[in-house]
C-alpha cells in the first residue's frame, strides 16, 4: 500500500506533465480501481498495452522526482517548520 500512495502522490505533482491519455489510464487505474482489462477494453488495445503504460507512466513519475525533487522539498520545508497551524495551511496550498 506504501508503494501505491507513494505513487499517487508522484502523480498529483506531476500529473499535468503526462498526456490526456496517460492520465486516462493512470486514473482509471489507480483512482477508478479498474482492472487492465477494464482499461484495455475501453481503450480497445490489448491488456499487456495498459500493463506496459503504466509502466512507463510510473517510471515517467519517479524521473521527474528524480531530476526536480519537489516531493522532497516539500518534506524538508515542512520539517522545519515547528508551527503545526502553519504547516497545515502550507500542506493543504502545496497539496491543492
Amino acid at each position: 500500500m506504501e508503494e501505491r500512495n507513494k505513487i499517487i502522490l508522484l502523480y498529483d505533482c506531476y500529473g499535468e506533465l503526462l498526456s490526456s491519455i496517460q492520465k486516462k489510464y493512470f486514473e482509471d487505474y489507480y483512482f477508478n480501481n479498474l482492472s487492465l482489462s477494464e482499461i484495455a477494453t475501453d481503450a480497445n488495445v490489448s491488456r499487456n498495452a495498459i500493463h506496459k503504460q503504466l509502466k512507463t507512466i510510473v517510471e515517467k513519475l519517479q524521473f521527474f522526482e528524480d531530476k526536480l525533487n519537489l516531493i522532497d522539498k516539500k518534506n524538508k520545508i515542512l520539517k522545519e517548520i515547528n508551527d503545526s497551524n502553519l504547516k497545515e495551511k502550507i500542506n493543504d496550498i502545496i497539496e491543492g
